[in-house]
């Protein structure tokens, strides 16, 4: 991934899902961590596709394997050390927005 290219917004939840919570790196356990952490009820299959396209661009990698003993098969990722770089990444862009932003006219705090 080139320094240049921003993570999209779900791409960000996402991962930020994957950090705070790496026990639940499947569809359904990143869904109840998004579900719980933000309010958005977003679909399991909506956080599969993102989950590939963040397996392609080299952010996470997964595995085959059972979540706990006696559970079925499931596809287990993990944020790879270019994906916490890309979260870094995107946490200096939106910083960088927001500076000065506060005094800004039309601005909650600049009105």
């Amino acid at each position: 991934m080139g320094g240049r290219e921003y993570l999209g917004e779900f791409e960000q939840v996402v991962l930020w899902a994957l950090v705070r919570r790496p026990e639940r790196g499947y569809g359904g356990g990143l869904h109840d961590e998004i579900l719980e952490t933000t309010g958005r009820d977003v679909s399991i299959p909506s956080v599969y596709v993102t989950l590939k396209r963040l397996e392609k661009k080299g952010l996470v990698s997964s595995s085959v394997g059972p979540l706990s003993p006696g559970a079925r098969e499931t596809r287990n990722y993990r944020i790879e050390p270019a994906g916490r770089a890309a979260l870094e990444r995107s946490r200096r862009l939106l910083e960088r927005l927001w500076d000065g932003a506060e005094a800004q006219p039309g601005t909650e705090s600049g009105a």
